[in-house]
């Protein structure tokens, strides 16, 4: 079975440009995980929920830390500024463009491969999708899942 047996030729798309923001409703809108980046018909970059999360790590406090009497008083005003500026760095975030966060190095597959060669590049790369592309043109999207229903009509 080929890739094209199995891909989605109707592939929800974002552009570099699009904001952060933009592209995190896309993904609800359309109850998708990642969407390929595209300019041109050209595949130039992969976003997913992974990278809008990581968005949202915060950098583990190392140390032990005991505050003084006199900081007892100080700690939750400290605390309430913190969220402030998280708050703030949120808002921040929404409105950059998808490039800051996009993945650049895309694993592509051509409609023409078999799937398990798509399902080989999925599991060692450790990807969800893979872009389908013609002649360095996006022409569809094979996920985990539509490789699994291909299968299941073998």
């Amino acid at each position: 079975m080929e890739v094209k047996d199995v891909m989605n030729p109707d592939v929800v798309v974002c552009n570099p440009e699009d904001t952060i923001g933009d592209v995190a409703r896309m993904l609800k809108q359309n109850n998708i995980s990642g969407l390929p980046v595209v300019e041109n018909d050209r595949v130039v970059g992969i976003v997913s929920e992974g990278d809008l999360l990581k968005l949202l790590e915060v950098p583990e406090h190392t140390g032990l830390w005991l505050p003084s009497p006199f900081e007892v008083i100080e700690v939750p005003i400290r605390e309430l500024i913190n969220w402030e500026d998280t708050k703030r760095m949120l808002d921040d975030i929404g409105s950059k463009p998808v490039e800051e966060i996009m993945k650049k190095n895309v694993y592509t597959i051509s409609p023409e491969d078999s799937i398990e060669k798509a399902s080989e590049i999925i599991t060692r790369h450790k990807i969800n999708r893979l872009p389908v592309v013609e002649d360095d043109k996006l022409i569809g999207i094979v996920t985990r899942g539509d490789i699994i229903r291909g299968l299941g009509k073998l």
